[in-house]
């Protein structure tokens, strides 16, 4: 198979879309969970931390949600992406350009989940341009 044929898959984009969506809602819990234990070793406010969570949970549900259709729609997945490329400029704003300055591990932490958001909006970008558009 070759990698044309993988993207173009019907079932390519809605496991993406799953990935994506249990990679945010584990993202989410410890966020909301754990996030005045993670404050002071990120050297992010807790606020901060705990928000960025809450915001995830509707994220989540449609993500999930498009997730468990056979062919989700064209649009909403392109708002996925978005919305994952909207994170990312977010989490470099947090790093390099926020009120905040986060240690070490703070701008590990949110570097490496960045970079996980930066390629699941790849792969869905990549997806939706593989995936054969229905002729009217």
């Amino acid at each position: 198979m070759t990698l044309r044929q993988m993207l173009a898959h019907p079932r390519f984009l809605p496991r993406v879309l799953l990935l994506d969506a249990v990679a945010s809602g584990a993202t989410a819990v410890v966020l909301v969970a754990a996030a005045d234990v993670l404050a002071p070793v990120l050297q992010l406010p807790a606020g901060l931390l705990r928000g960025a969570g809450v915001v995830l949970l509707p994220f989540v549900a449609l993500v999930y949600g498009l997730s468990r259709q056979v062919a989700p729609a064209r649009r909403w997945v392109a708002a996925v992406v978005v919305v994952n490329l909207a994170w990312v400029a977010a989490s470099a704003w947090v790093v390099w350009g926020g009120a905040w300055q986060p240690g070490p591990m703070g701008v590990a932490f949110v570097l490496a989940q960045a970079l996980a958001v930066l390629a699941f909006a790849e792969l869905g970008w990549f997806g939706l341009r593989a995936r054969p558009v229905a002729r009217a």
